[in-house]
């Protein structure tokens, strides 16, 4: 949502009545100012006006006792600033309760969504680090669900990503992990600003979840063993990342600039990525997977225990728990999860 959106709404919606609310105080000085000869001062003419249209029922400032034109005038100034007001007082008393119910109903609507939720991938704090991870996720077509405790920051993504899910509160208290289904999450992203946190986060969500994928963020290098005992599955160190990616720009430009384009073309949309696969593979060879029916996935290696294989042959026999490591995009990544579930092979 605009930062701007709302001040722009309610000044719009007030602009003509405060005007008119202006002109009747400038009309009601005026005309008082007129009607008493001029005998009495700007500020008693304004405050007649104001007392006026308010209705309080103070004693009048400038006596009307035999001036039908000043009490024809009075009964204008009644009927506009009174009309006026009223209706500046509705409209912000509708801001009020219209924000307080839309708010209401959005939250309940969002709760619904959330309690369908299962298989997702659930980041705290929607940041700078955190909303690069929003947008990858979303990019690659995973299901998405943002903690935060920042209202502003919540509305900033929920305009941005349509799709994605949120729960408002903060990330490492058990209760917000509860509601955001932490239990049925496939992983959980501990991308807050604070080591403190994303350490009570990894470990509030090993509790709640033994088997949920924890990747947590981390600032200082002397946190990052406090944070994996914490049960963080993967630490990501910032200075660490960075200096890699200097490295690799100054020695394998080239190579760095493929992945760059990988990851920036949204036509292609291809991805290194992982597929598990079943145990009904155990014992088979490579080539009947068949991966030379989907056009746009390239097998790099397969992971087999603490083994990598690199570019495995056609006659390569699967082992049990074995993962592929291949570049695809979301379609096909899908469709080779889908085969992956399918009881027979061959």
């Amino acid at each position: 949502m605009n930062s701007f959106y709302i001040p722009v709404r309610i000044f719009n919606r007030f602009k003509w009545a405060a005007a008119m609310l202006l002109f009747i105080l400038i009309t009601g000085t005026l005309g008082y100012k007129y009607l008493s000869n001029h005998e009495h001062t700007f500020i008693d003419c304004l405050y007649m006006t104001v007392i006026t249209i308010s209705t309080i029922g103070y004693a009048e400032v400038i006596d009307m006792t035999g001036n039908p034109a000043a009490r024809i005038f009075t009964i204008f100034i009644i009927f506009t600033g009174v009309g006026t007001s009223t209706y500046i007082l509705s409209n912000i008393t509708a801001l009020i309760v219209e924000g307080d119910l839309k708010e209401s109903f959005k939250r309940r609507k969002m709760d619904k969504i959330v309690k369908k939720f299962e298989n997702h991938y659930i980041i705290c704090g929607a940041g700078r680090v955190g909303s690069h991870i929003i947008r990858e996720l979303c990019k690659t077509g995973r299901a998405v669900l943002v903690i935060d405790n920042d209202t502003a920051t919540i509305n900033r993504i929920c305009e941005k990503y349509r799709d994605v899910a949120y729960v408002l509160g903060d990330a490492d208290s058990e209760d917000i992990l509860m509601k955001a289904r932490i239990d049925k999450a496939a992983g959980i992203f501990a991308s807050t600003g604070d080591d403190n946190r994303n350490l009570v986060i990894s470990l509030t969500a090993k509790y709640i979840n033994p088997d949920v994928r924890v990747v947590a963020r981390c600032l200082e290098a002397v946190n990052r063993k406090k944070i994996q005992k914490a049960g963080a599955d993967a630490v990501i160190s910032e200075n660490y990342i960075a200096g890699m990616r200097m490295a690799s720009e100054m020695v394998r430009p080239e190579a760095a600039e493929f992945l760059d384009r990988m990851l920036s073309d949204s036509e292609k949309n291809l991805r290194v990525e992982e597929i598990k696969l079943n145990d009904k593979y155990t014992g088979k060879q490579i080539k009947e997977l068949c991966l030379s029916e989907y056009k746009n996935t390239l097998l790099l290696a397969i992971v087999e225990g603490t083994e990598l294989v690199y570019n495995p042959g056609d006659e390569h026999i699967i082992s049990a728990d074995a993962k592929l490591v291949v570049i695809t995009n979301p379609e096909e990544r899908n469709k080779l999860e889908e085969m992956n579930m399918i009881d027979n092979v061959g």
